[in-house]
């Protein structure tokens, strides 16, 4: 599934090609992806002005003229193609389920072979009380994403971190691949009790959020099975990938002594039907506050299982 930095990637893209343009005709070829589609949708957008864009958590906004915005999320397969001329009656690629064309020649297509993506029309006032909008917490690169609001968050919760994280309601946006990344350059168990990271653990895990949605975004995105950018270029940040999908292999930052390497391999567990990828030296499961505030190696406490 498209993480937060592939959707800001794909919204800059259409954001580049579309804003400003007024769309000309468009063609709706199902009556539904994950939900069903706006009721006349074809119709709504025909005549509106693009106004501007905006992302909120793994989802898209493109507001028209009128006061109204069109909610699109990707789902597990869904990509954008933006291209130069052609009719929105015609069907570039298969599973092109929505398209529309501009004034200005361009060509919108949403592409979703697995249809669990969605694409809604609601009020532009009131896009942050939409049912799938309303209970998000903060965008991670936002201000009000901080030590302070994030230890607050925790406080009390028995939750594994890495679960926490992926929580939509805690913080927006985030998915498995770059939590997993985010961890690991904070130094903490994927595992731990969220109620025991304190202010210092919070403050590190906030700026290691940043630092890898930012350099993640700055180089596309990540290119996973069927995600592409929206001109059909891949993303490479999968090659600074430092412990995701890298199962037994050393981590970058334990070193080597005597021509060989520190790290053990890094590891695969599995939380909540998720893999997780994490250095068990340098990410050492916490029992207490003293602990998980250390981020630091030998303080090994509950084994997990590999999986």
């Amino acid at each position: 599934m498209p993480e937060l930095p592939e959707v800001e990637t794909v919204m800059r893209g259409m954001k580049a090609a579309l804003e400003g343009d007024v769309i000309a005709a468009a063609s709706v070829r199902r009556p539904d992806l994950r939900w069903p589609m706006p009721v006349g949708l074809a119709d709504r957008l025909a005549g509106k002005r693009i106004e501007s864009f905006r992302r909120r958590g793994k989802y898209i906004l493109m507001r028209l003229s009128g006061g109204q915005s069109v909610l699109l999320h990707l789902g597990m397969s869904g990509r954008v193609n933006l291209g130069e001329g052609g009719s929105a009656d015609d069907v570039a690629v298969p599973h092109e389920h929505v398209a529309f064309t501009t004034r200005g020649g361009k060509r919108f297509g949403l592409v979703d072979p697995r249809r669990f993506g969605a694409l809604d029309i609601v009020l532009t006032a009131g896009e942050d009380s939409h049912c799938l909008l309303g209970s998000m917490g903060p965008e991670p690169l936002e201000t009000a994403f901080t030590g302070a609001f994030l230890a607050s968050a925790l406080a009390g919760r028995r939750t594994p971190i890495k679960m926490a994280l992926l929580d939509q309601r805690i913080v927006a946006g985030l998915g498995n691949i770059y939590v997993c990344e985010a961890l690991y350059r904070a130094r903490i168990h994927p595992a731990t009790s969220s109620a025991l990271l304190d202010r210092a653990a919070c403050d590190r895990l906030v700026a290691a959020v940043r630092a890898v949605l930012e350099e993640a975004i700055a180089a596309g995105g990540s290119s996973l099975r069927d995600y592409v950018q929206p001109d059909g270029e891949l993303g490479y940040f999968q090659h600074a990938w430092r412990v995701y999908g890298r199962e037994g292999q050393p981590c970058p930052d334990c070193g080597v002594e005597a021509d060989k390497p520190v790290c053990p391999g890094i590891r695969r567990i599995t939380q909540s039907g998720r893999s997780t990828f994490f250095c068990p030296r340098l990410q050492v499961e916490s029992v207490n506050k003293d602990a998980a505030s250390a981020g630091k190696t030998g303080r090994k406490a509950v084994k997990v299982k590999s999986a």
